[in-house]
C-alpha cells in the first residue's frame, strides 16, 4: 500500500499585469514552484500585459509537500529577469477543494522575509536544575536553506531568542547546507509564556543581513514533552502589512491536488476482471458496464475517465477492444452520418487519450518538421483580404511595396508548400504508423461501413478515421505545438497566424473537401487545388493504413518491439571530474543523449554509434546540483555505482529548467524499483577537500540533503501505472455509484431483468450487482489498511507569531 499526491496544474492567462518594458509592455512567463523547488517554466508570451498560455501539467510529489507557488516572471534579454508578482497556494487550501481550485487569482507582491525555505534540525530540552529548570537548544544542522548571495549560496548564522536574552551560533560561509552542534541555555521559570524563537540568517558583510526564516517553539507544550527533537521547517515573518490586492494584476489558474492511498495489486484484481470480461464480450446492452459508465459520467469529468480507462485497458492489452466497444456504442446511437463522432462522448474522448498515448511518437516523426520549418522561416502569410497588412511583408525584389495581391498569391503558395509536404509524410508513413493505431483505425473503418453500406456514404468510413487523425490529432497540434511538445516556446503572432491557416486547411482535407466546410471561409479557395489533392492523397492514405493483414500486423509488432524506443533523448552536456574536483572549462562536453529501459548512452551525434555511460540498473539517485558548483542552476547528478561497487556521480547540465526536471523525472520513473536507492545526498561537489554544500571533509560522508525521487513530471510516454489506474476507477465508480443503483433499480424492473452472459464458462448473473460487490470489498480493504497519512513531523511544539 502507498500513498501518492499529485498536481494537476492548468496555467490558463494573466490580465492586467504591469508594464516593466520600457516600450510599456512585458514579456511574461510563470515559474511554478513545489516548497520553493521550481518544477515548471511556461514558454514567454512577448509583449503583452494579458498572456495566455493554456499549458498543463501533472507533478506526482510526496504527501508531506507544503505549498505550490506561481511566480509571473518578465523576461529581459540584458538583465536579470523581474519578478511581477506571485500566487500562493497551501496544501491546505487545495485539499479544501476537493473537485480543484480554478478561477482568477490577485498577484501579490514578492517579499524577500517572505521567500524562506529548508528545514532546521533542532533538539530542544527542559534540564531540570537545583535552583530553576533551563531550557536547552541544540542548534545541529540545517538543509535546503534559500540562496540569497550572488554565488548561489548563503553564509548562514541563527540567533537564538528567549526571555529577553539573545545568543547566536558561528556563521558558515557559502553553504546552504550549514552544520553547527552548538548548544545554547536559558533560564526557565514554570508557567511562563515566552516562546522560544529560533531565526536562520545570512550574514553580510556591506548590506543587511538577510532573513532565511524561523521556528517559534511553544515552551509550555516543550515542559510537557521535556524533550523534542527533529527536523522543522522554516517560516516566513508575516508580521507585515499587505498592499492592497489587485495592483500586480491576476493569474487564472486551474489547480487540483489528489491524494489516493493505492492498495496492493491483488485488492483490484476483481474490478480489473469485471471490467476486462464486459469488454471482451463486447456486449453493448443497457445494463452493461461500460455503456453504464458513459451515462453516470459527467460532462466535466468524462476525458479524465477515459484516459484512465484507456490507459487500464492497454495494460490488460485490451484497448482495441474497449475502442471497439466505444465505437459500436456510439454507432447504434447515430442516425445521421454527418454527426458521427463530433460529440464530446466517452468514444471520442477514449479515442484522444488514445492517439495521444500510442500516438504521439509517430506524430513528431510526421509533423515536426513541417512546424520546425515553419517556425524557422517566420513568413507573413495571409489568404483573408481583410485582414492583410501589406506594411508587415516588406519589399519585392524591386525594392517596391508589395501589393495586396502579390501579398495573397505569396501567402498561397507558402501554404501549399506545407500542406504538401506534410500530405506527402503522411502518405509515407503507413509503415511507421504504431501497430496497435493501425488495427484501431481499421476496427472503426469496418464497423462505420458496415453501419453506413450504401454508396452516398461511401466517404463517412474515411471521415470516421480522419475525424480523430485530422481535427482531433494533427489539426489540435498544429495550432498548439507547444502544447504537443512540438516546440518548447509558443508562436509569435505572426506564425500562430500561418499555423491557423495551416490547420484550417488540413481540417478541409479531413471533412474530404465537403461543400459545407467550402463555404465557411470563401477566401480559403486559392488552396482548393491543394485540398482536392490532399483528399486522394488521404483517402490513399488511410486505405493502405486499414488494409494491412493481422499477420503482417502482428510480425510488425514484434519487430518493433526488439527495438523499444528511448524514454527520453536529446542534447546534454557532460561535466567530467578529475582528481580532487571538476576540470574548468575544458571539463564539459556537449553530447547527445539515450535513456532506454537499460542504460543512459551517449554518442556525439543522433546518428553515430552509442556507448552505454550508465547501466540503470546500477542508479542510485538522480537529483540536482546547487548552482554555485557550475555557476549554473540546471545542473544534475547521476548517483551510481561502477563495477566494483563504489559510488561514482556523473554530472550533467540541462538547458533550462523544464528540460532539467524532465530528465530527472525521466531517471526517476525507469530507476524507481531500484535496490539501493539513496536517501540522502550532496547537492553541491566535492571540491579540494571538502563537500561544497555542507563543507563536511569526508568524501564518503552521508548526504546532508534528502533525496526527492518522489517527485516526477507526468509525460504522455510515462510507463502505465496498472494500481494507481485501478485505484482511479475504483474512486470514480464511487461517486457514481448511487446513480449506478439508481439504474439497476430500473433495469431490475424492466424487460431487460435476468439477462446476462450465458456462453461456457462466463459468469452468470448480473454485472451491476458484481460491480457492487466489488466496490464493496474495495472499500472494506481502505478501511482495513494502515492509514496513509505522511509520517507526522515535531510541530505540536510550534506556534507562528503572527
Amino acid at each position: 500500500m502507498a500513498k501518492r499526491s499529485s498536481l494537476s496544474i492548468r496555467i490558463v492567462e494573466g490580465k492586467n499585469l504591469p508594464a516593466k518594458d520600457i516600450t510599456g509592455s512585458s514579456d511574461p512567463y510563470c515559474i511554478v514552484k513545489v516548497d520553493n523547488e521550481p518544477i515548471i517554466r511556461t514558454a514567454t508570451v512577448w509583449k503583452t500585459l494579458c498572456p495566455f498560455w493554456g499549458e498543463e501539467y501533472e507533478v506526482h510529489l510526496p504527501p508531506t509537500f507544503h505549498s505550490v507557488a506561481f511566480y509571473v516572471m518578465d523576461e529581459d534579454a540584458l538583465s536579470r529577469d523581474d519578478v511581477i508578482g506571485k500566487v500562493c497556494l497551501t496544501r491546505d487550501t487545495l485539499a479544501a477543494h476537493p473537485k480543484g481550485f480554478s478561477g482568477w487569482a490577485h498577484l501579490t507582491e514578492v517579499d524577500p522575509d517572505e521567500e524562506v525555505q529548508g528545514e532546521i534540525h533542532l533538539r530542544l530540552e527542559v534540564v531540570p536544575g537545583t535552583r530553576a529548570c533551563r531550557l536547552r537548544c541544540s542548534v545541529l544542522e540545517a538543509r535546503d536553506l534559500a540562496p540569497k548571495d550572488r554565488n548561489g549560496a548563503s553564509d548562514p548564522f541563527v540567533r537564538v531568542r528567549y526571555n529577553g536574552r539573545t545568543q547566536e551560533t558561528s556563521i558558515v560561509k557559502k553553504s546552504c547546507y550549514p552544520r553547527w552542534n552548538e548548544t545554547f541555555e536559558f533560564e526557565l521559570e514554570e508557567g511562563a509564556a515566552e516562546a522560544l524563537c529560533v531565526e536562520a540568517w545570512d550574514w553580510d558583510l556591506v548590506s543587511r543581513n538577510d532573513f532565511l526564516g524561523k521556528v517559534v517553539v511553544n515552551v509550555q507544550r516543550l515542559w510537557a514533552a521535556q524533550r523534542e527533537e527533529g527536523w522543522f521547517r522554516l517560516q516566513p515573518d508575516q508580521s507585515k502589512s499587505r498592499r492592497e490586492e489587485g495592483h500586480l494584476g491576476s493569474l487564472q489558474l486551474e489547480v487540483r491536488l489528489r491524494d489516493e492511498t493505492v492498495l496492493p495489486s491483488g485488492c483490484y484484481q476483481p474490478l480489473v476482471q469485471l471490467l476486462c470480461r464486459e469488454v471482451k464480450l463486447g456486449n453493448q446492452g443497457p445494463g452493461q458496464l461500460i455503456s453504464l459508465i458513459e451515462e453516470t459520467t459527467s460532462t466535466e469529468c468524462r476525458q479524465e475517465v477515459a484516459t484512465t480507462l484507456l490507459k487500464l485497458f492497454l495494460g490488460q492489452g485490451l484497448a482495441k477492444d474497449f475502442l471497439d466497444l466505444l465505437f459500436q456504442l456510439e454507432l447504434s446511437r447515430t442516425c445521421e452520418a454527418n454527426t458521427l463522432f463530433r460529440s464530446n462522448s466517452l468514444a471520442s474522448k477514449s479515442m484522444e487519450s488514445f492517439l495521444k498515448v500510442a500516438g504521439m511518437r509517430y506524430l513528431h516523426g510526421v509533423l515536426g518538421p513541417i512546424i520546425d520549418r515553419v517556425f524557422e522561416e517566420k513568413k507573413y502569410v495571409e489568404l483573408d483580404p481583410s485582414k492583410v497588412e501589406v506594411k508587415d511583408v516588406g519589399c519585392s525584389g524591386l525594392h517596391r511595396p508589395q501589393t495586396e495581391a502579390e501579398v495573397l498569391e505569396q501567402s498561397a503558395q507558402t501554404l501549399r508548400a506545407h500542406l504538401g509536404a506534410l500530405l506527402s509524410a503522411l502518405s509515407r508513413s503507413v509503415r511507421a504508423c504504431p501497430a496497435v493505431v493501425r488495427a484501431t483505425f481499421r476496427q472503426l473503418f469496418r464497423r462505420v461501413r458496415e453501419r453506413f453500406p450504401s454508396a452516398q456514404d461511401e466517404n463517412v468510413p474515411f471521415i470516421a478515421v480522419t475525424s480523430f487523425l485530422c481535427l482531433r490529432f494533427v489539426s489540435p497540434a498544429i495550432l498548439a505545438p507547444k502544447l504537443f511538445h512540438l516546440r518548447e516556446r509558443h508562436a509569435d503572432a505572426r506564425t500562430s497566424r500561418t499555423l491557423l491557416l495551416l490547420a484550417k486547411a488540413v481540417q478541409n482535407v479531413g471533412n474530404m473537401d465537403t461543400p459545407a466546410s467550402r463555404a465557411k471561409e470563401t477566401w480559403m479557395e486559392p488552396l482548393q487545388p491543394m485540398v482536392r489533392q490532399g483528399v486522394a492523397q488521404l483517402k490513399d492514405f488511410i486505405t493502405k493504413l486499414v488494409d494491412i493483414q493481422e499477420k503482417d500486423e502482428l510480425d510488425l509488432q514484434r519487430a518493433l518491439s526488439l527495438q523499444a524506443p528511448p524514454v527520453k533523448e536529446g542534447p546534454l552536456f557532460i561535466h567530467r571530474t578529475k582528481g580532487k574536483g571538476p576540470l574548468t572549462s575544458s571539463s564539459f562536453k556537449k553530447l547527445h543523449f539515450s535513456l532506454t529501459t537499460e542504460a543512459l548512452s551517449f554518442a556525439k551525434t543522433p546518428s553515430s554509434k552509442k556507448s552505454t555511460l550508465i547501466k540503470l540498473a546500477n542508479i542510485r539517485a538522480a537529483e540536482k546540483v546547487e548552482e554555485k558548483s557550475f555557476g549554473s542552476s540546471h545542473v544534475m547528478q547521476a548517483i551510481y555505482t561502477d563495477d566494483s561497487g563504489r559510488l561514482q556521480t556523473a554530472y550533467l547540465q540541462c538547458k533550462c529548467v523544464n528540460e532539467l526536471n524532465q530528465w530527472l523525472s525521466a531517471l526517476r520513473k525507469v530507476c524507481i524499483n531500484n535496490t539501493g536507492l539513496l536517501g540522502s545526498y550532496h547537492p553541491g561537489i566535492f571540491r579540494g577537500d571538502k563537500w561544497s554544500c555542507c563543507h563536511q571533509r569526508d568524501k564518503t560522508d552521508l548526504g546532508c540533503n534528502k533525496t526527492r525521487s518522489w517527485v516526477t513530471l507526468q509525460e504522455w510516454n510515462d510507463p502505465l501505472d496498472h494500481d494507481l489506474e485501478a485505484q482511479l476507477i475504483y474512486r470514480h465508480l464511487l461517486g457514481v455509484e448511487a446513480a449506478l443503483r439508481e439504474k439497476h433499480r430500473q433495469l431490475s424492473m424492466g424487460p431487460e431483468a435476468g439477462r446476462g452472459p450465458t456462453g461456457p464458462g462466463e459468469a452468470p448473473g448480473d454485472p451491476l450487482a458484481e460491480l457492487f460487490q466489488v466496490l464493496g470489498d474495495l472499500q472494506e480493504a481502505h478501511r482495513s489498511s494502515p492509514a496513509g497519512s505522511p509520517p507526522s513531523e515535531p510541530s505540536r511544539i510550534l506556534e507562528l507569531q503572527t
